[in-house]
C-alpha cells in the first residue's frame, strides 16, 4: 500500500522567506498579523495530497494567532479527517508551542513521549497504525538546538524505535544527514540512511538539510523530495512509502465536505 508522508515546519505562518525578515517581522512571533491566515491557507493547498503530515512550530490558540488551533485549522481547510496538536511549551495566552499531526488514516493509540534537554519541554509525538508487532509507529520530532541535547534525545528515541518494525521519523531534527548525531542513530536502529542531497534550510537559499524522513529497512521508499514552497523559513520535505496493507486496514482516499475533522486525545484508544 503506497503512503504519501510529508514533514514541514511551518513557522506558525509568519512566511520567514528572507534574511532580513528574522529581524522586521520578529514582532509576529507574539502579535497577530493579517497576512498569517492567507499563509496558513497556502500550506493547506501544500499538504492536501499527503496521507500522513508531521508538523512543527504550529500554534494551538494564542494571542499571535488570533487565537486559532493551527492544527485544526488546516486539518479543516484540507479535509484530513483526524488531527491532533501536542503542546509542548505552554507560555498562556502569549504563545501555545506545539508539534501538529494530519492524517488520512485512523491511528489505534497516540500519546506524548517526553525527551530529555537542557530546556524542559521537548517531547516526541508517538502514533500507532494498526495493532501487534506489525504496527506502524509514527514518531514526530522538532528536536534541540544544542547537540549535546540531541545527542541525548536521538539516543532516547533509539530505545523506543528499536521496539518496533515499521517505523517512520518525521521532523525538524536541527542536524543534518552526516553529523555525528545523525550517524549515531542510524549505527544503533534499523533506520535507512537519508539522503543528504535534500536540502530545506533556509527556504529562500537551502543549504542545510535539517528536515528529515526516516523509515526502517522493513518500508520500501519509492519517492523522496524537497518542495520548492516559500511560505516559510523551513521547505517541505516528503516522500513515498510501500507499507504491508494489513498494517493499515482501509486506505481512504478521497475526502468530501461530509468528512469530519476529529481531535485525537492524549493515549487515545480508537
Amino acid at each position: 500500500m503506497p503512503l504519501r508522508l510529508l514533514s514541514y515546519n511551518i513557522q506558525t505562518g509568519i512566511a520567514t522567506t528572507r534574511p532580513h525578515h528574522y529581524l522586521t517581522q520578529t514582532w509576529k512571533q507574539l502579535l497577530p498579523h493579517a497576512r498569517r491566515i492567507g499563509n496558513l491557507d497556502r500550506i493547506a493547498s501544500i499538504v492536501a495530497p499527503y496521507d500522513i503530515v508531521a508538523l512543527q512550530e504550529v500554534d494551538a490558540g494564542s494571542l499571535r494567532t488570533g487565537f486559532v488551533n493551527q492544527t485544526q485549522y488546516l486539518a479543516s481547510q484540507a479535509w484530513f479527517p483526524y488531527w491532533y496538536c501536542q503542546i509542548n511549551r505552554n507560555f498562556g495566552k502569549l504563545a501555545q508551542v506545539s508539534l501538529g499531526l494530519l492524517s488520512r488514516l485512523e491511528p489505534t493509540e497516540i500519546w506524548k513521549h517526553p525527551l530529555p534537554g537542557t530546556i524542559p519541554g521537548r517531547s516526541a509525538m508517538m502514533a500507532r497504525f494498526g495493532t501487534g508487532p506489525e504496527a506502524l509507529l509514527f514518531v514526530g520530532i522538532h528536536l534541540a538546538l544544542g547537540r549535546y541535547s540531541r545527542v541525548r534525545q536521538l539516543s532516547h528515541l533509539a530505545n523506543v524505535i528499536n521496539q518496533h518494525r515499521h517505523v517512520v521519523v518525521m521532523g525538524d531534527m536541527n542536524c543534518q544527514g552526516g553529523s555525528a548525531e545523525m550517524d549515531r542513530l542510524l549505527a544503533t536502529t534499523r533506520l535507512r540512511k537519508p539522503n543528504t542531497d535534500l536540502c530545506t534550510f533556509p527556504s529562500w537559499r537551502p543549504h542545510w538539510h535539517l528536515d528529515h524522513i526516516l523509515v526502517t529497512e522493513a518500508l520500501h521508499v519509492t519517492r523522496e523530495e524537497v518542495l520548492d514552497q516559500f511560505v516559510s523559513d523551513h521547505l517541505p520535505v516528503a516522500m513515498d512509502v510501500v507499507v504491508p496493507a494489513h498494517i493499515l486496514g482501509r486506505h481512504p482516499s478521497v475526502y468530501t465536505p461530509t468528512h469530519r475533522a476529529i481531535c485525537l486525545s492524549d493515549n487515545k484508544h480508537l
